[in-house]
């Protein structure tokens, strides 16, 4: 599915299309979406290009063409709100420490966990912020506090031991240490996984896939939405 942004971003060139049948420029892009800076838009178009919605023409200026729409764009009062997972209340998901003494106390049940849907390790993708089932795993693989699940889309984790289509387990919490892989949250908009660094004021977001580039951010471009504790992979 499509970002929000990446949404918008689509139906406008879309719309300008049909009115004057030419796109719009950048710096009308950037306008009509509210962006600081044309490299936001420059992603945006990369992924619309990447998820096969619009081309890119060789050797004419700001030339686009959109190539199909999704079957629904849904408009700015439509639009979900932004990706902010939250446990459900109750157990689900949550572990508290464990006490000690008494007889059977290390015979622990399993705890059930939300799938809050699906996370980008790659081209940025919304992440759903829909509970669409849970999953049951071990408390061993759990931290103390709150957690969500993601399965993950995309492969710039690969050399982290995060493969496309696995299942990510993560702590909720709004900070962590540089080396955590984290659920980041960049501009409201794109949700990712990635390797957290600070660097300076400045924050890095690192894959784990030469591939991929990493991308520094403002502090206040990107919020910490929680922290991987454990992997699950199905055969």
């Amino acid at each position: 599915m499509l970002t929000s942004k990446q949404s918008e971003l689509l139906r406008f060139i879309h719309e300008r299309l049909k009115q004057h049948g030419v796109p719009p420029s950048f710096d009308e892009m950037k306008e009509a979406l509210d962006l600081r800076s044309k490299s936001g838009i420059h992603r945006l178009i990369m992924a619309l290009e990447e998820r096969g919605f619009i081309k890119r023409l060789p050797n004419r200026a700001r030339a686009l063409e959109i190539l199909k729409m999704p079957d629904t764009i849904t408009s700015p009062e439509q639009r979900p709100g932004k990706f902010q997972p939250s446990v459900i209340e109750g157990t689900l998901g949550r572990l508290r420490p464990r006490s000690g003494g008494g007889a059977g106390h290390d015979e622990v049940m399993a705890v059930s966990v939300p799938m809050m849907g699906r996370i980008a390790a790659g081209t940025p993708i919304a992440a759903i912020q829909t509970r669409s089932q849970t999953i049951t795993v071990s408390p061993d693989l759990l931290a103390a506090g709150d957690h969500f699940a993601l399965e993950v889309r995309g492969d710039s984790m690969i050399d982290a031991g995060i493969l496309d289509a696995d299942t990510v387990i993560i702590r909720r919490q709004d900070s962590a240490d540089t080396g955590d892989i984290i659920v980041a949250l960049v501009d409201d908009e794109e949700a990712t996984l990635k390797r957290f660094r600070r660097r300076g004021a400045s924050i890095a977001l690192e894959p784990a896939n030469a591939a991929y580039e990493t991308r520094i951010f403002g502090p206040d471009r990107v919020k910490i939405q929680g922290k991987l504790v454990s992997l699950l992979r199905r055969y």
